[in-house]
C-alpha cells in the first residue's frame, strides 16, 4: 500500500496511526501539497492528501473514506470504529468536532500565510478561532465527564481517540492552543496518553507553522 501525504497533516496522520495500530505495512510518500502538487495529482485529481493506493491498485481519497476501507478490511473484531448504536454515533460526533476544529485551525493559518497583511479579515479569523475553540472545549468537557475511563468511547481505543489526538497535537503545534492548559486539561491528558504509544510516536511530524 502507498500512503501519500505528510504526517504533519492530522488527516494523513490519523490514517497512518490507524494502519500502524492494525499492523499494516505501507510505503509512505512524504509529499507536500505545496511543492509536490503535480506528483500528488497523478494519483488524486484534486491534489489533496491523504490518498491511499490499495494493494489492488484502487485509489482512495479523503481520510474518512480510507478509514472506512481499513475498518472493513480489518473485520468487526479489530475495526477501530464501533459498528453501530450509540457508541458509533458518539465516536462519529467526536471525530466530526475534532476534524472541524482542525479545519478551522487551517483556515486561520492560511489567512496568515497566503494573504497580504492588508488583505486579511480579522472578523473571519476570529470566527474561525471561536469555532475551533468551542469544538475543542466541548470535546474537553466530554473527556472530563468520562472520569476514570481511559478512552473516549467504550473500553478500548477507537477512531475517536486517534482523530481527537491527531487534531489536538496538530493545533497545538500550529497555534499553541495548549498554552492555556486549564481550558483543555482533560483533552491534553488524553492526547499525551495516546502520543506516548508507538503508533503515534512513529508518525509524529511537528507542523511548522507559517510566519507572517
Amino acid at each position: 500500500m502507498l500512503l501519500i501525504g505528510m504526517f504533519d497533516s492530522p488527516f494523513v496522520r490519523r490514517v497512518a496511526v490507524t494502519m500502524r495500530l492494525l499492523g499494516l505495512e505501507f510505503e509512505h510518500a512524504n509529499w507536500s501539497v505545496g511543492k509536490d502538487l503535480e506528483r500528488i495529482r497523478e494519483y488524486n485529481p484534486l491534489g489533496r492528501v491523504p490518498t491511499l493506493v490499495t494493494p489492488a491498485g484502487e485509489r482512495l481519497f479523503e481520510s474518512s473514506a480510507i478509514l472506512d476501507w481499513l475498518d472493513e478490511n480489518a473485520g468487526p473484531e479489530r475495526a477501530l470504529l464501533p459498528p453501530s448504536g450509540p457508541d458509533r454515533r458518539q465516536a462519529l460526533n467526536l471525530m466530526a468536532m475534532a476534524t472541524g476544529a482542525a479545519e478551522k485551525g487551517l483556515m486561520q493559518l492560511y489567512e496568515r500565510a497566503f494573504r497580504p497583511e492588508d488583505k486579511r479579515h480579522p472578523p473571519w479569523v476570529e470566527r474561525c478561532r471561536l469555532q475551533m475553540s468551542a469544538s475543542l472545549a466541548a470535546i474537553d468537557r466530554y473527556t472530563g465527564e468520562r472520569g476514570a475511563s481511559q478512552w473516549l468511547v467504550g473500553r478500548r481505543m477507537t477512531q475517536a481517540d486517534i482523530t481527537v489526538t491527531c487534531a489536538f497535537t496538530f493545533l497545538n503545534d500550529a497555534l499553541r492552543i495548549a498554552e492555556d492548559r486549564v481550558m483543555y486539561e482533560s483533552l491534553a491528558t488524553l492526547a499525551a496518553r495516546c502520543e506516548s504509544l508507538p503508533a503515534f510516536q512513529e508518525t509524529r511530524e511537528a507542523f511548522a507553522a507559517p510566519s507572517g
